[in-house]
C-alpha cells in the first residue's frame, strides 16, 4: 500500500551503530543538493580543503568543536570569538593556538585520493612545461567536450597563450578568479571535474 512503509519503518537514529547521522547544524553545516552558495566560500574551501590540524607525536585526527558563542557555548572554536580575534590580526593559527594551545600546527595532505595527479606545489602558468602541463591540458580537453565554452587546446605540455585562455574559461565557469593562471584551487577544481565527467563517461556506471 503506498506510503505503508514509513508507517512501519521506524525512522533513522543510529540503528545499532555507534554514531548518528545527523543534518542538524548542532554538528555540522547542513548540506542541500542544488543550494546556492556563497563564491567567496566556495574559493577558501577550494583553497585549505587539503589542511588539517596536527600535534607533535599525535596520529589520529584532531577533533575541534565548534559553536557560535553566543547562543550556546562550547570547549571549543567560537564562531564570534574567533571573528575578534580574527579582527585583532590574528591569524589562523594563531586563533587554532588560542584555543587549543600552542603545540597545534596547520598541515597539508601530501596525496589526495582519488585525484589522477597532485599539485605541483607552484603555480602554472605562460613559460610552464612538463608532464604537469601536459596533465593539465588533457584532462581541460576531456571536460571541454562536456563543457564546449572551454577551447580544445594542444596537449605539448608548453603552457602558452591558449592554455591560459582555456584555464580563464575554465575558471569562469567555476567560480574562480580568472587568472589564467593554474593555482592551488584552479588545478584542484580541475581534477575534480575532470574526474566527474570522465566517470560519467566510463560504460556501465
Amino acid at each position: 500500500m503506498p506510503g505503508r512503509e514509513s508507517a512501519v519503518i521506524p525512522g533513522y537514529r543510529n540503528q545499532g551503530y555507534n554514531f548518528t547521522i545527523t543534518s542538524s547544524t548542532a554538528y555540522d553545516q547542513k548540506w542541500v543538493y542544488g543550494r546556492n552558495i556563497f563564491e567567496n566560500i566556495d574559493y577558501l574551501v577550494d583553497t585549505i580543503f587539503a589542511n588539517y590540524l596536527s600535534r607533535p607525536g599525535v596520529r589520529q585526527p584532531i577533533f575541534t568543536s565548534y559553536c557560535d558563542g553566543r547562543r550556546v557555548t562550547c570547549a571549543g572554536l567560537s564562531q564570534w570569538g574567533s571573528m575578534y580575534l580574527a579582527d585583532e590580526g590574528y591569524s589562523a593559527i594563531e586563533i587554532i593556538r588560542y584555543y587549543y594551545g600552542n603545540d597545534m600546527y596547520i598541515n597539508s595532505a601530501d596525496f589526495i585520493s582519488g585525484v589522477p595527479s597532485s599539485w605541483p606545489g607552484y603555480d602554472l602558468g605562460i613559460g610552464s612545461s612538463g608532464d604537469k602541463v601536459r596533465q593539465l591540458q588533457t584532462q581541460l580537453n576531456r571536460i571541454a567536450r562536456n563543457y564546449p565554452a572551454i577551447p580544445t587546446i594542444t596537449a605539448d605540455g608548453i603552457y602558452g597563450p591558449a592554455t591560459a585562455n582555456a584555464v580563464r574559461t575554465f575558471q569562469g565557469i567555476f567560480n574562480l578568479p580568472r587568472t589564467g593562471v593554474t593555482d592551488y584551487p584552479t588545478w584542484y577544481e580541475i581534477s575534480e571535474i575532470y574526474v566527474g565527467v570522465s566517470r560519467i563517461a566510463e560504460p556501465g556506471t
